[in-house]
């Protein structure tokens, strides 16, 4: 296979503040402040280097990346906000140039980066069509054969003569894929704005990626939804403040992306606002996967062990029972679930050893891609039981995506917090509610 995009050296760096220093009002702005003996009125907006510090306002949004991409390939780049994903991808579609280095690129791009990228928001959708297709270089016959498909799969057929600036943001993506997938490009680019649409839009175009794979097209794909990564691509990019820190299969990018979190609140013994008479401490919070690693990122869909590491300053003591309560809340503070031994029926020896750890599996982990908090609580009984340890935000348990469904779908954390396994299935008998169960019955998978 033939290299079709090639990058050497490639940085891109962008200047904080004002966009030019040439202004004759700033000039004078300056000069008068310096006669004064004042500090520089504008380096609070990072125009220029500070007269304090010596530092230019100036970021590396993307510095020396090298990465060669073969034609076919389906590729997945993986990375933090702010790591350069969606620079790199402005530069390939030559919306922005490079500070430096080189962005070769062979073939016909489409690219999906925001919405309305490439769109003439005054002209109407069908307008909009054409004009993608001929800067994708295709001929008006070849626009009309697929015009009718690019239409139906956009869902937005009673509007295609509307001015798209009357489109809402959903409408305008459905058509903006359509349009990148449909027309035929060579070097398919798409960033995670199909986070926009619903979860049945999302596997139309999952599908669509799909098909332009198996047809033998390039797909850079951008996305924090690591089954749908897992799903669609074959080679994973991590991308990291701007460098590239990885290379190799989707599956190995994902698990090196996910060993890049660091989990802060690890080591618990300097915190000063637990609750408790303190006869056992938890000391340390721990993540495990099914195969007993350390993970500091959880997969929706699969089974997690929490290991909560105490030390027992009574180990003499012998307790009837123990109880002990994880609480897990959103990043706003708003609780998703409790867990306990109490509601499962688990109990613990009377006499704890001096040191150990509480563990709870949590069974194909029911929560979308986010950040959650972990609290815990570990008392003698369940009500007016004495407390002896408790704290508050006592661990961040970072979820990345996962396939709980089996469809390499999840849907965003906006939709719900949290993710319920179920089955539909149509009944053809069905009339009216109360009647008898029907016996024919179509289970759909």
């Amino acid at each position: 296979m033939s290299v079709v995009i090639k990058l050497e050296n490639l940085s891109k760096r962008y200047r904080l503040g004002s966009i030019s220093r040439s202004m004759l009002y700033e000039d004078m702005q300056r000069f008068w402040a310096k006669l004064r003996k004042k500090e520089d009125p504008l380096a609070w907006v990072g125009v220029g280097p500070s007269e304090q510090s010596g530092e230019t306002r100036e970021i590396w949004a993307l510095k020396d990346v090298n990465l060669e991409i073969r034609d076919g390939e389906v590729l997945g780049i993986i990375g933090r906000n702010g790591s350069g994903k969606s620079t790199l991808l402005k530069i390939l579609s030559k919306i922005t140039a490079p500070t430096s280095g080189r962005a070769l690129v062979k073939g016909r791009v489409a690219s999906l980066l925001e919405v309305g990228t490439g769109f003439h928001m005054e002209l109407t959708g069908r307008e909009n069509i054409y004009i993608n297709g001929m800067i994708l270089g295709m001929a008006k016959d070849e626009i009309d054969g697929r015009f009718d498909e690019i239409v139906e799969f956009s869902g937005v057929e009673k509007f295609i003569d509307t001015p798209i600036k009357r489109y809402s943001s959903g409408m305008l993506v459905r058509l903006a894929f359509a349009v990148a997938a449909h027309l035929e490009p060579e070097i398919l680019i798409v960033d995670e704005v199909l986070a926009v649409g619903d979860s049945a839009f999302q596997r139309k175009c999952l599908n669509r990626m799909n098909t332009v794979a198996r047809e033998g097209r390039t797909i850079l794909f951008v996305s924090h939804q690591a089954a749908a990564v897992e799903n669609i691509c074959r080679r994973g990019v991590v991308l990291e403040s701007g460098q590239l820190k990885f290379d190799g299969t989707q599956s190995e990018a994902i698990s090196y992306y996910a060993s890049t979190f660091t989990q802060r609140s690890g080591c618990l013994r300097d915190r000063a606002d637990r609750r408790g008479n303190g006869d056992l401490r938890v000391q340390a919070i721990e993540f495990r996967d099914s195969q007993q690693r350390v993970v500091t990122t959880a997969h929706a869909g699969e089974d997690l062990d929490i290991h909560l590491y105490f030390e027992n300053a009574t180990p003499h003591l012998a307790r009837p029972s123990l109880y002990v309560q994880l609480h897990v809340k959103s990043d706003l503070d708003i609780p998703i679930f409790t867990q306990s031994n109490i509601y499962t029926g688990d109990s613990f020896a009377a006499n704890l050893p001096e040191r150990g750890a509480l563990v709870c599996r949590l069974r194909r982990l029911p929560l979308p891609s986010a950040l959650f908090r972990l609290s815990y609580t570990v008392a003698s009984a369940p009500t007016g039981g004495v407390v002896l340890d408790a704290l508050e935000s006592a661990a961040e348990m970072h979820v990345e995506g996962g396939d709980f469904f089996g469809s390499g779908l999840l849907p965003p954390i906006h939709q719900g917090v949290a993710l319920v396994d179920g089955q539909w299935r149509l009944e053809l008998d069905a009339t009216e509610p109360g009647k008898s169960p029907p016996t024919n019955v179509l289970v759909t998978s």
